[in-house]
């Protein structure tokens, strides 16, 4: 079985485990680089689409007229078809999806549904009709079961009281787990569940014959010991040695390293606890970590043909960091941080709940470079850096670390400001809020542009020197 090109890494942290009390859930989108990314916002309507028509596969479904309002991080050339991470307005967060692989007998007693439903349509036909964590989950299962799955993928689902992860197995079975708020979980393109408790109505929701099934076609023998979901239902090939086993154990030994593990071996803690409370900073740096400064670093070494695969990619197209602060309003406590290309060469901005729009070059973008495309803006700068990584990241990863801190101060007076007038002066308060994030955007755009221009001047000095035929 070859691995699908939409492969992604995950990190997901409860409550008792971040350093301020925050739920989060974090995945970078490692699709082809000319995917450009466009952002949406939806409004609520009471008269939304009746059904959902996929525009790149066979699928469709009914879709309830009563339809939620939510943001969206979509495909350029797939408005309101693609979406993959963002949150409604009931405070809902949703990420669709990791890709991850069931068996090859798995898939010769429940085959993958091609006209079923694929990492292409789950966002946004979930996301808007839901108003908690559970109840997405729970929709979500009930259309694997009804229409089937076209292909593997785990898709997470938070609020401000609770954050699931759903894997799904086949073409109709899946099990979702809640996360436990004191411990963080990893994924890279791998199923990670274990543990499966069916009378655990609060922790563990699946379709109801997942271990039944595994029975009746010889995917589990109850002989042999407690159900494995891994064991039973998901794939495991020597390409998962290099390719996905280094991912899980590089991040948990980046966030507890008084752990010791085996790269080679898939016994990884399901869920871990870090040494020390996650920060968002850390995230950032768990999403632009290449084994940074050792032998498998193929950007220090220039050497492409690594065999461990890096969490930071250059065919990375976003990265998300989906983060619910449950004691402030959902307007500027559901917030996405998201980074467009390669995170190790990009910055993270953060995209408020509570914004009615976005500046327009996140708007715009196609498979070719443009001009006006804030996503081929960031993808130009990582394109100039990774012709000298050595030489030009370190320029780049400065400017846009200075452009974070500098974010993140202003987010704390502007949040301070918030707070004071959005009971009294709600209109005032949105107004205020939306100023913000146009200026940020903006602002990041000018980073992005010096840029350009820096290391296209470097990049030209440097090539001189290279072919300089300057005589005797």
């Amino acid at each position: 079985m070859k691995h699908n090109n939409e492969a992604c890494t995950t990190l997901a942290v409860g409550t008792a485990m971040t350093a301020d009390g925050s739920r989060i859930y974090a995945r970078s989108d490692d699709s082809t680089s000319k995917n450009a990314v466009n952002l949406a916002i939806y409004k609520d309507s009471d008269n939304g689409p009746k059904e959902f028509k996929a525009i790149d596969s066979p699928f469709r479904c009914d879709l309830p007229s009563k339809r939620l309002g939510y943001s969206a991080v979509g495909r350029t050339g797939l408005p309101g078809h693609w979406g993959e991470a963002g949150f409604n307005s009931a405070g809902v967060g949703m990420s669709a999806t990791e890709t991850i692989f069931s068996s090859e007998k798995v898939l010769a007693t429940d085959p993958y549904v091609p006209a079923g439903l694929g990492e292409n349509c789950v966002y946004d036909i979930v996301l808007p009709y839901v108003t908690s964590a559970r109840e997405g989950v729970k929709r979500l299962g009930s259309l694997i079961e009804k229409h089937g799955s076209a292909e593997g993928f785990g898709i997470a689902f938070m609020d401000a009281d609770e954050l699931w992860y759903l894997e799904n197995a086949g073409g109709h079975r899946w099990l979702a787990r809640r996360l436990p708020e004191d411990v963080y979980f990893v994924s890279g393109n791998q199923s990670r569940y274990r543990e499966y408790n069916p009378k655990d109505k609060r922790n563990y929701l699946a379709s109801k014959d997942l271990i039944e099934f595994a029975v009746q076609n010889g995917l589990y023998d109850p002989a042999k010991g407690d159900f494995d979901f891994h064991e039973a239902y998901s794939l495991e090939s020597e390409n998962d040695k290099t390719y996905n086993y280094p991912r899980v154990w590089g991040i948990q030994k980046l966030l507890t390293p008084s752990v010791k593990t085996n790269v080679k071996v898939n016994d990884f803690p399901v869920f871990q606890k870090a040494d020390r409370p996650i920060t968002l900073s850390d995230v950032r740096d768990v999403f632009r970590f290449h084994y940074d400064g050792t032998s498998h670093d193929p950007y220090l070494h220039s050497n492409p043909k690594e065999p461990y695969r890096p969490v930071s990619i250059f065919r990375t197209i976003n990265t998300h960091i989906l983060q619910i602060r449950p004691w402030l309003p959902k307007e500027i406590g559901c917030v996405n941080y998201m980074s467009e290309g390669m995170a190790d060469l990009s910055v993270f901005l953060p995209l408020y709940q509570g914004v009615s729009s976005y500046a327009k070059p996140w708007l715009v973008g196609g498979k070719e470079s443009s001009a006006n495309s804030a996503y081929w803006k960031f993808r130009k700068v990582s394109v100039l850096a990774m012709t000298d990584y050595n030489a030009y990241a370190p320029v780049v990863k400065k400017a846009f670390a200075d452009l974070e801190a500098e974010n993140d101060q202003r987010q704390k007076e502007m949040e301070e400001e918030y707070l004071a007038m959005y009971i009294s002066r709600p209109i005032a308060a949105r107004e205020m809020l939306q100023r913000f994030s146009d200026r940020m955007m903006a602002k990041s755009l000018e980073v992005a542009d010096s840029l350009q221009e820096e290391l296209f001047t470097r990049l030209t000095a440097d090539i001189e020197k290279t072919y300089r035929f300057h005589g005797a």
